[in-house]
């Protein structure tokens, strides 16, 4: 039975290898023949005197000729290059750790101070509190206004991160604007290659101008096996907008224009990418349930019996015999 099986799971890894069959077998043929010709010495001795005139070393013994002898090693060497294999060796695999990407809102109306002392400063020290809280989780940082830029790509040097924080700020941004998707899939392009257990995409924001194309970038991250939390950053009673070169913004009619923390796109989000929603005020609420959640999937980890299979390599066989080929072969006199 375990015959059967091995020779129904016979395969070869390298099997490009076995077309090098053809021309050495052509190659063993041709100079075999040329072997048998005798160069035409034959034609001109006689035939009772040839035979004599064909021994080697005065050993009295007709030399054997060594090409049948080559074309087996040739083979058996062909044979191990591509690999066969009839067996599977087991070998225990590697989860890679929690992998988070913080996404900061650097769009103008951050720059409100309707939080001390305003709202990017604030969202700032969440961002210090999250890092803080990563423990053992690779961390990743994007920032974005109108795009979205990678700050930190996702490492386990949490001081690196934390110390790119302090210059984040509306001003450093190239153009001003508010789209919330660029970053998203710029975020989940980060998770696509860390092969992490538990990923996250934290957002830090008081609102976004895409919304169609944010909840879809939210609903492909959950899709992709990422969880979208989201921390609101601002008060519903708002704050003037403040100008790039001092003062405030005014619409047509000289009034200040207000901005406002927008909960109800930010709600949408976080349920669209299948996590949770919480004001700045109750960053340690979402934190806990961070942590929580962390714990379950490194608990769920070192319980799961994780395994990789892959064949193993049968060509060593044939090295023995190869090897003892090549040893006959070189021997003085023995062909």
């Amino acid at each position: 039975m375990e015959l059967s099986v091995a020779l129904h799971a016979f395969h070869f890894l390298r099997p490009a290898w076995l077309a090098a069959l053809l021309p050495l077998w052509g190659l063993l043929l041709w100079l075999s023949r040329r072997r048998a010709g005798e160069g035409n010495w034959s034609r001109l001795i006689d035939p009772e005197l040839f035979p004599a005139l064909r021994l080697e070393g005065g050993s009295g013994v007709a030399g054997a000729s060594p090409w049948p002898w080559l074309g087996l090693a040739w083979t058996l060497a062909t044979l191990a290059l591509a690999g066969p294999s009839w067996q599977q060796d087991v070998s225990t695999g590697y989860r890679a750790p929690a992998a988070w990407v913080l996404v900061l809102d650097l769009s103008p109306s951050m720059a409100a101070s309707d939080l001390e002392p305003n709202r990017v400063t604030r969202a700032r020290y969440a961002l210090d509190d999250l890092l803080g809280a990563a423990r053992d989780a690779r961390v990743g940082l994007v920032a974005f206004s109108d795009e979205s830029y990678t700050v930190a790509p996702l490492t386990d040097d949490v001081a690196t991160v934390r110390a790119l924080l302090p210059p984040l700020a509306p001003e450093i941004m190239p153009s001003s604007g508010d789209n919330m998707a660029p970053a998203l899939r710029q975020a989940g392009q980060l998770l696509s290659r860390a092969g992490a257990r538990d990923e996250r995409v934290i957002v830090l924001s008081d609102g976004f101008a895409d919304p169609a194309a944010a909840f879809s970038a939210a609903q492909q991250l959950k899709a992709a096996g990422a969880s979208l939390s989201v921390i609101g950053v601002g008060t519903s009673g708002g704050a003037p907008l403040s100008q790039s070169g001092g003062g405030f913004a005014q619409d047509a009619r000289g009034a200040l224009v207000m901005t406002h923390l927008d909960e109800g796109p930010l709600k949408e989000l976080a349920a669209a990418g299948g996590g949770d929603y919480v004001p700045l005020a109750e960053l340690p609420q979402l934190i806990a349930s961070l942590q929580r959640h962390g714990e379950r999937a490194d608990g769920a980890a070192a319980t799961q019996d994780i395994r990789i299979e892959h064949w193993r390599d049968g060509g060593v066989w044939l090295l023995p015999a190869l090897l003892l080929l090549g040893a006959l072969l070189s021997r003085r006199g023995w062909l």
